[in-house]
């Protein structure tokens, strides 16, 4: 596989290409979202394996695509630009909506017989068939806004810039339309290990419903805890990096 196939592919930000890393680490951002959110769990992550971050349609060097307002039908794209990079040990972490999504592109995989991850992180995500009641994308502009900065996880300084809010609304409230109108049935299942990782303050994905992850692998699962809320991930990347690692490292 060679570096340059992923500058041609929009699916995917490389920021420390590594073609010989023994494994690589697929991150699924939240809704709102985008791969260089997680630049600095890429360069923590880079001595331990290749790591793609997803970009979805609609935002930053994708800003002039269609948008794609659903978790299946990110997953069912994701699952064919990812076969490409099945070529050595797959982990996919996927944070709030992006647990969801990469749990679905997990299900491709599977669906189609072909070799997919050998392990799924998910962070901050309510667990698939549990239901989404709140309705963010169907709020007016300013009143969507409101509540995705009272989340935090997306910068706020965007939202003053002439010209800026009109080109990031359209991803943001595609991404809330995705999450907020997915549920999986009870019986979907995963075989692959499953770690859940929550806050134990989140109010948006309490401990609780993060735990009921456990029903969606016939494989071993594990709930780990950690200080903070929906983002508590910002102040924990060497303990996420760690859980992140520890299966690669033996």
């Amino acid at each position: 596989m060679s570096s340059s196939a992923v500058v041609e592919n929009p699916w995917f930000r490389r920021f420390n290409p590594s073609d010989s890393a023994p494994a690589r680490i697929v991150i699924f951002p939240h809704a709102g979202g985008s791969a260089s959110y997680y630049l600095e769990y890429a360069n923590a992550l880079a001595p331990h394996a290749d790591v793609l971050a997803v970009q979805y349609p609609g935002r930053q060097n994708r800003i002039g695509e269609p948008t794609i307002g659903s978790v299946t039908g990110l997953a069912e794209q994701l699952a064919r630009e990812l076969r490409e990079w099945a070529d050595r040990p797959l982990t996919f972490f996927g944070h709030s909506m992006g647990a969801a999504v990469a749990f679905e592109t997990v299900r491709c995989f599977e669906r189609d017989g072909v070799r997919g991850p050998d392990r799924l992180v998910v962070s901050a995500g309510r667990a698939p068939s549990l239901p989404r009641t709140t309705r963010v994308h169907q709020l007016p502009d300013d009143e969507l806004l409101a509540e995705i900065s009272a989340l935090g996880g997306t910068d706020d300084r965007i939202f003053a810039v002439p010209g800026l809010r009109e080109l990031v609304l359209p991803s943001l409230r595609a991404d809330y339309m995705a999450v907020e109108t997915y549920c999986s049935t009870p019986d979907a299942t995963v075989s692959l290990p499953i770690t859940a990782l929550a806050g134990e303050s989140d109010a948006h994905a309490t401990v609780d419903q993060v735990g009921q992850w456990e029903r969606h692998t016939t494989g071993p699962f594990d709930l780990r805890v950690f200080q903070g809320g929906h983002f508590y991930l910002a102040d924990r990347t060497h303990d996420v990096v760690e859980v992140l690692t520890a299966h690669l490292r033996g």
